[in-house]
């Protein structure tokens, strides 16, 4: 049987002001870092496409370090078309300064009104490219309306599964080693899959995935 190959991305991306500053948010990456892992244990050749973090590196076929939201974009456009299973958990910035100093700017000389631009839909890229028998999966880390958002995106994009995030749950989500995860399904409404340590969550959503939708590719 042919090996499936995972597509899995984790953590945050910085978006630079200058050389020393810039936007992002606080995830961690450990959610997609043990899904990475859990994917590789399933049997799955996987890649783990990882924004700035701490983490080592997760132990999947291949992990690959990025920034950005546009090398992360890059990094997926490469590897996309031979994905069979996308998993996009990262957190990415949805917004980025319009122009970068490669220096620190002084503190005197700082833009305190700057402009900003869109960053790269990145997910919304690669469904507007999938074909046929792809599997993908979003995450949509919300802080209200958690399940009619992810419910929103998962239209929007065109995707199979989304994971949806309570972040305003204390304890839970960004920065933590616990999640609570509820799926949302194309057609089928939701499965909750409760709160727990991420990397048991990890196994119960690709053990999910593989029994969902693997099984038809």
């Amino acid at each position: 049987m042919k090996k499936l190959r995972c597509l899995v991305t984790a953590g945050p991306t910085r978006e630079y002001f200058d050389s020393v500053r810039f936007i992002s948010n606080p995830s961690s990456g450990k959610m997609g870092w043990h899904i990475a892992n859990a994917a590789e244990r399933a049997g799955w050749e996987t890649t783990l496409v990882l924004g700035p973090s701490g983490l080592p590196d997760a132990s999947c076929s291949r992990t690959v370090r990025v920034v950005s939201a546009q090398d992360m974009l890059e990094e997926c456009l490469g590897l996309f078309c031979d994905t069979d299973i996308l998993i996009m958990s990262a957190a990415v910035s949805d917004v980025r300064p319009k122009v970068r100093v490669g220096q620190k700017v002084k503190k005197a000389d700082i833009d305190l009104n700057p402009q900003l631009e869109r960053t790269p839909d990145i997910l919304a890229t690669l469904s507007q490219m999938r074909r046929a028998g792809q599997i993908l999966v979003g995450f949509a880390a919300e802080t209200h309306n958690v399940l009619e958002y992810a419910a929103g995106k998962l239209e929007q994009k065109n995707l199979d599964c989304v994971v949806a995030n309570d972040v305003s749950a204390a304890g839970l989500g960004f920065a933590s080693d616990y999640n609570r995860v509820c799926l949302v399904l194309r057609g089928a409404g939701t499965v909750d899959l409760g709160n727990g340590p991420k990397e048991i969550l990890a196994e119960k959503l690709v053990g999910f995935i593989a029994e969902r939708f693997v099984k038809n590719l």
